[in-house]
Formats: C-alpha cells, structure tokens, sequence
C-alpha cells in the first residue's frame, strides 16, 4: 500500500507539473521515468491504455516545455542578475548599495581632514564599540592629560590649550563614529533584503565580504592610529603614523567604495548599453584600453597615501621642477633599495608626480584613440569626462603642492582622486562584455530614423 500511495503521489505531481510548465517538474519526471521505466508499474493507476493516451496528447507540449525551459535557464545564466525579485527590489537594493559607497566616498574625505588637521592621534585609546565623548569638565581634562603622554603633544603641541585640543578630539571622534554609523546603516538594510528573499547567494556572499573589510576597517585604522603613538626612532623626527598602515587603511577605504559601488551598477544595469554588434565590437576595443589604464589611476592613488604618510607634500614645494633639479640627489639613499620608493620623502614624491602625469597622459590616450570608434554616446561622454577629471586632479594636484598643503587643497585633491576611481570604474563597467543572449538579438549597426 505504501508503494501504491508513493508511486501515485509522484504520478500526480508530474501530471501537475505539466499543466503548469514547471520546469523543474520535468526534470522530476524524467528522473521519475529512469526509476520506473516500464509501463506495467503505471497499471495501478491508469492502465496500460491510459498512460500510452496521456503520453500522446501531452507530447508536443512537453517538447515546448522543455524548450521553455532551456531559454529561460539560458536568459538568467547570461543576464546574472543579483536581485531577481523584479525591477522595485532592484531598485531599493541599488538606492541602498551607492547610499552605502556614498557614505565610505564621505569617510574617506573625512579622513583626510583628520589627517591634514594632525588629529588623527588626539584619541589615544580604542575601543571596537566606541565610546561616549568626554561630557563634563572633569573628563575632558582626563583625555587631555593622556594626550599629553604621547609624543605628538611633546614635539609637536606642547603648550597646547583644552580649546585647541577638544578641536582635534572632536574631529577624530566624528571620524570613528562616522564610521561605526556606516557599518549599522549597511547591516540593517542588509538584514531585511535578506529576510525577504531579494539578495542571491552570490550578491550575499559578495556584500559579507565587504561588510567583513568594513568591519576590518577600523582595526586597521586603530592599528595605524596605534604607530603614531610610539615613539619616533630619532630624537629629531616628528611622531607620524607609518606610511605602510596608511596605505594599507586608505587603500582598503578604495577597496570597499569600488566594491560598493560596481556590485551597486551590477545590480541596477545588468547589461550594458549596447544597441548593435559595432556598438558592442566597440565597446571591447574600449575595454583593452580602459582596463590598464584604470589600474594605473588606482597605483597612483595608493602613492598619494604614501606621500601623505611621509609628509612628502611638505617637501619640493616647486613644479615642474623638485627644487633646482628634476631629479633629487638623494631618490637611492636608504638601503635596501626599495626602502626608497616608501619611505624616502623625494623617491615618494617624485613616483608621485610620474604616475599622476603617466596616468593623465594614458586616459588623454584613451580618448584620442577613441574618436573615431563606432561606440555608445555614454561611453563616449563618459570617456571625455574621465579625461576632464584626470586635469583636474592634476591641476589640484599641483596647487595643493606649491601652496604647502593647506586643509581646503589637500582635502579636495584627495576627494578628485576618488572620483576619478568612480568614473573610471563606471567606464569598465559600462564597456563589459554583454551576454551572449543580448549579442545574438543585436542588429548590425543601429538603425537610425
């Protein structure tokens, strides 16, 4: 009896499944088929005429069903969506991923006036939940004699007045909290598209990864903070935090803001805009060229951290020229030769200034070799903006160089480096390679009226 009831259940599913194009019903009924493959175990509940008639009146719509299914497989596998529960859940998810890039675009801002104010070792103490701010006198007075035992205030800001000190306090406590009001703002929106059903396995897995880094982040940041806090090795040097963990902080900031904001463009433009073979052909020409370029935008925004981080802006106030020469005598002194390029104020400097003029020079190339390709228009405004931000940062670049890094230049010139890191990433992500659904329902050339 009980094989009689399983044989029927399976039975009726099939037949069910049929009548609503289940696709993956059918895959159950051939499974179904493999494990009772004669017609006699049938008899139980059709009868050997039975099954042979509903074999022949639902055969053709079998066949379509199963073609059904193929192009639907075929259409998600090449679309990749990361939000399949229609355009509004796209919507939201989107709106909520370059809110979340937008807030790390204004973390890293926030930073570099931390940093160009020296506030950034006014709190000599970390905890992974934060704390409250000092709220009465008597506690402010409390951080302040801390303060006073690092070596910043004792070669830097010795005589310094509570007024002058709260200010730098202030600043790095709204540039922690800032950052722990990231992480809730994220974590929350997160939960609940998760909890209705609108993130895939692999947008989840992507955005624990970043969520992971941004969490990270501010151990990386306390274990920079922490270098600033020891004492420097000679008695004539001025407590800094190490280029390395600087480098190593920024650097991690890009990395969250460029994985925020593609995984944001994946979700709310799934294709590219193409809208023919030569706009796609195009578009891959592009591509050759945009992708080494893009990685030499984002090797000379590593380099500023490493400018930053040696106080190398300080240094060679004059362009083009480093001084009275092109090129300092001093670029090879520290042993091991590496050393050099992140430790030694001019090496840093002048590898600075090579890869930001390489990196302009290479995106005008860009745009030069592009003209005349038949492409989309966005792509090639798009290209034409990215090129006017690289003069830009350039232009910033140097004013912020000869006018000795004043907090207003050197904020901006580190905010440009970032937008151009978004435009560049917009322009790799607008020439990707569409999927071949989209390639085989493209015309020729674009039809024009």
């Amino acid at each position: 009896m009980a094989s009689f009831l399983r044989r029927k259940e399976a039975l009726s599913r099939i037949y069910n499944s049929i009548l609503h194009s289940n696709p993956s019903s059918l895959l159950r009924r051939q499974s179904f088929r493999s494990t009772f493959p004669s017609q006699s175990s049938n008899k139980y509940l059709f009868g050997v005429s039975a099954h042979r008639s509903f074999s022949k009146v639902h055969q053709a719509s079998l066949v379509r069903n199963m073609s059904t299914v193929a192009s639907i497989g075929s259409n998600k596998e090449g679309l990749k969506l990361l939000v399949t529960a229609g355009p509004r859940a796209q919507k939201m998810v989107g709106i909520w991923l370059f809110g979340s890039a937008a807030w790390v675009f204004s973390m890293v801002v926030l930073g570099g006036v931390t940093r160009l104010t020296r506030s950034g070792l006014s709190m000599t103490d970390w905890k992974f939940t934060g704390k409250l701010p000092p709220l009465t006198d008597e506690e402010w007075l409390q951080e302040f004699e801390k303060y006073k035992q690092s070596p910043e205030y004792k070669r830097v800001n010795k005589g310094m007045s509570i007024e002058d000190f709260k200010f730098i306090y202030w600043m790095e406590y709204a540039h922690r909290m800032w950052g722990r009001a990231l992480g809730i703002m994220f974590a929350l929106p997160f939960s609940y598209f998760l909890r209705k059903g609108y993130i895939t396995l692999r947008l989840g897995l992507r955005l624990s990864t970043l969520f992971a880094l941004g969490a990270g982040q501010g151990l990386i940041g306390w274990w920079m903070v922490k270098s600033g806090l020891e004492e420097p090795a000679s008695e004539y040097a001025q407590p800094r935090v190490s280029p390395y963990r600087l480098a190593a902080h920024l650097t991690s900031a890009f990395i969250i803001y460029c994985g925020l904001f593609w995984t944001g463009l994946s979700v709310v433009m799934p294709e590219p805009p193409v809208e023919s073979v030569a706009w796609a052909r195009g578009a891959a020409k592009v591509r050759r060229i945009a992708l080494p370029v893009s990685l030499l935008v984002g090797i000379t925004a590593i380099s500023g951290a490493f400018v930053a981080g040696n106080d190398a802006g300080h240094a060679y106030n004059t362009f083009p020229k480093m001084g009275d020469t092109w090129i300092p005598d001093d670029i090879f002194d520290l042993k091991p030769l590496i050393r050099n390029f992140f430790e030694n104020t001019s090496t840093v400097q002048l590898d600075h200034r090579i890869l930001a003029t390489a990196s302009l020079v290479s995106i005008g190339t860009l745009w030069w070799s592009t003209r005349k390709l038949e492409i989309h228009p966005a792509v090639r405004s798009l290209i034409g903006s990215t090129f006017g931000m690289a003069a830009v940062q350039v232009t910033l670049g140097v004013s912020t160089l000869l006018s000795y890094v004043p907090v207003s230049l050197g904020t901006a010139h580190q905010a440009g480096a970032l937008t151009l890191l978004t435009l560049v990433i917009l322009l790799n992500h607008t020439v990707r390679r569409p999927s071949m659904g989209l390639l085989k329902s493209l015309p020729q050339v674009v039809k024009t009226a």
